[in-house]
């Protein structure tokens, strides 16, 4: 007699081929990593929001960056990531710079308080996360890490550390 494979069940909800129950547990997820993230710049809700955080991190994997290639990369218009540059500049979070190579284009930095802030939210958020992956069974641990893998890769974001030219 064959063998049957068993298909892993995801929160007892079906199959995880099952679109939906996959998309409904990645929604879950993301509830509780917004709220992580959210908890994480705590200490420095007054100086960012959280899309200007996602700017900063954008700038911390792949700096000297074009506004516009910046904007496509966070998928937000060109004049609403000129007004977080702004916000950002006057913070004293990023540094603007003629390119070199092309003086008709502006290249955007983080200074070093910007690139500070950017490890300290980061910190408390490994934190958090670290708190919470502990609680697991390491077998479960294993299964997330190639899951995540899958699915970071599948919507094309560099691994933390990492650095990917948007050009």
């Amino acid at each position: 007699m064959a063998e049957r494979a068993i298909e892993p069940v995801i929160n007892g909800q079906g199959p995880a081929d099952d679109i939906d129950a996959v998309t409904s547990a990645v929604l879950t997820a993301s509830r509780l990593l917004v709220g992580i993230a959210l908890r994480s710049l705590t200490a420095v809700r007054e100086q960012v929001t959280l899309p200007q955080f996602r700017l900063l991190v954008a700038l911390a994997t792949h700096e000297d960056t074009k506004l516009v290639t910046l904007a496509d990369h966070l998928a937000v218009n060109p004049s609403t990531a000129m007004r977080m540059v702004e916000r950002l500049v006057a913070a004293g979070l990023i540094v603007r710079r003629v390119n070199p190579a092309s003086r008709r284009e502006v290249l955007l930095r983080l200074t070093e308080d910007g690139r500070r802030l950017v490890e300290e939210v980061t910190a408390r958020r490994r934190e958090e996360l670290e708190a919470i992956v502990t609680a697991m069974p390491a077998d479960q641990r294993a299964r997330l890490v190639e899951a995540l893998r899958a699915f970071t890769d599948a919507g094309g974001e560099p691994p933390v550390g990492a650095t990917r030219a948007w050009d």
